[in-house]
């Protein structure tokens, strides 16, 4: 079995029917093992032997049917967001009172010189892209956290992306073990 994390788009814990234990039972019944939970923002890592593809289309499938929302589906595996984390894409740059770390994560394959998006922001400034991550700097001092990132990204790129601080990817590869 492969070890993988979703990462769910638009999850608001205060909504009922998106706190973790709806969103554990939904991937628990198509089937994902082991099932945990990372903080309540739409962060779930699991077991399985089926293709990600085929995981993200049950789960977003299922959401709608048993939960009565939609959310885009994105699975990353263990060994994915370990390599993310031995790219070390901030440097030494800590997420802390006066940078705001941003990973971006898409569903497909980036468009060519997605690292080169101009944030249109100068808080805010693309320090690096993968083939499926962006990885953005927030200058606190200016202004606060991500806002405008992810609606400037989905300006760009669609909603097919979501976002995660550098300290959740960290607290969700700890979750994986």
């Amino acid at each position: 079995m492969t070890k993988y994390a979703a990462l769910l788009r638009g999850i608001a814990p205060m909504n009922p029917q998106m706190r973790n234990e709806k969103l554990r039972a939904v991937a628990q019944s198509v089937g994902l093992a082991n099932v945990a939970s990372v903080i309540s923002s739409g962060n779930l890592v699991f077991d399985t032997n089926r293709r990600p593809e085929e995981v993200e289309e049950a789960m977003e499938e299922a959401w709608p049917r048993l939960l009565g929302f939609e959310s885009t589906t994105l699975l990353r595996s263990q060994a994915d967001l370990e390599e993310l984390e031995e790219l070390a894409p901030f440097g030494d740059l800590e997420h802390g009172p006066e940078s705001y770390l941003l990973v971006t994560f898409s569903k497909y394959s980036l468009p060519e010189g997605t690292a080169r998006v101009d944030m249109s922001d100068p808080a805010v400034e693309v320090v690096g892209a993968t083939d499926r991550e962006i990885f953005t700097v927030t200058d606190t001092t200016v202004r606060e956290g991500g806002l405008g990132v992810m609606s400037r990204l989905e300006a760009e790129l669609g909603k097919t992306i979501t976002s995660r601080t550098w300290l959740t990817v960290g607290r969700i590869l700890r979750k994986m073990g």
